[in-house]
């Protein structure tokens, strides 16, 4: 395996896995199967059946769970220690395709830990903000957006390597520049929950729950508006 071809194995299989690590398993497992690459030694465990069955489970649950409200960020809350450190794994196994010994293989399970890291962080904070919208077919968009993602972006990476390399610098590149606005929206996002579910007894005996609810979104979104009026 060239070297660009086993970079982006590695950093593909990292940032695919933090949006959807079965997803990951199961497209690398099946091409590797079917003989349409050649995965390095100690990713080649992929293509065993049973880890793929598992996969496939795993998938078909997530399949369901990331586009239902609410339950979506609790499971990329749970899978913040999964995604990671299995992002990391498979990068450290694609490194074996540059063939330059351990320090290679360290290396490539930092970068894909950071970068899983990177497309969890920005596939959950964005979740979150989809789930204070009022428009359910939101969530199901961005559930399959990602999935395609996932297929497309490691498809680019193992027939169009250089290609698929320029796209993951411009989307880290957008990811420096939004995190730190899906933090801020978070943060607010907290603030209104908190609100909503405060305990403040003389609030609730100058307003009924109703319209205490009515306020909280409309701060919220208020906060939202004037929020992108400032960044442009």
């Amino acid at each position: 395996m060239e070297a660009v071809e086993a970079i982006a194995l590695m950093m593909g299989a990292a940032w695919a896995s933090g949006i959807n690590l079965y997803a990951t398993i199961l497209v690398l497992g099946w091409m590797g199967s079917t003989g349409q690459m050649v995965l390095p030694e100690e990713m080649a465990i992929l293509t065993d059946p049973s880890v793929m069955f598992a996969a496939g489970v795993m998938y078909f649950v997530e399949f369901f769970a990331d586009k239902i409200p609410g339950v979506d960020t609790g499971w990329d809350t749970i899978h913040t220690f999964i995604r990671i450190p299995a992002g990391a794994v498979m990068a450290a196994g694609a490194a074996q395709g540059l063939d330059i010994g351990p320090a290679a293989e360290l290396t490539a399970m930092l970068l894909g830990g950071g970068l899983a890291a990177t497309s969890h962080a920005t596939k959950a904070g964005t979740r979150v903000l989809i789930n204070t919208s009022p428009e359910p077919v939101s969530n199901w968009t961005a559930s399959v957006a990602e999935d395609i993602a996932v297929v497309g972006g490691l498809w680019a990476a193992l027939n169009h390597p250089w290609w698929f390399l320029a796209a993951l610098v411009i989307f880290i590149a957008l990811v420096i520049w939004l995190l730190p606005k899906i933090w801020r929206a978070i943060k607010r996002i907290a603030r209104a929950v908190k609100r909503w579910f405060g305990d403040d007894t003389e609030q609730q005996a100058e307003v009924s729950p109703k319209e205490h609810r009515r306020d909280v979104l409309k701060e919220l979104y208020s906060d939202a508006e004037s929020g992108s009026k400032t960044n442009q």
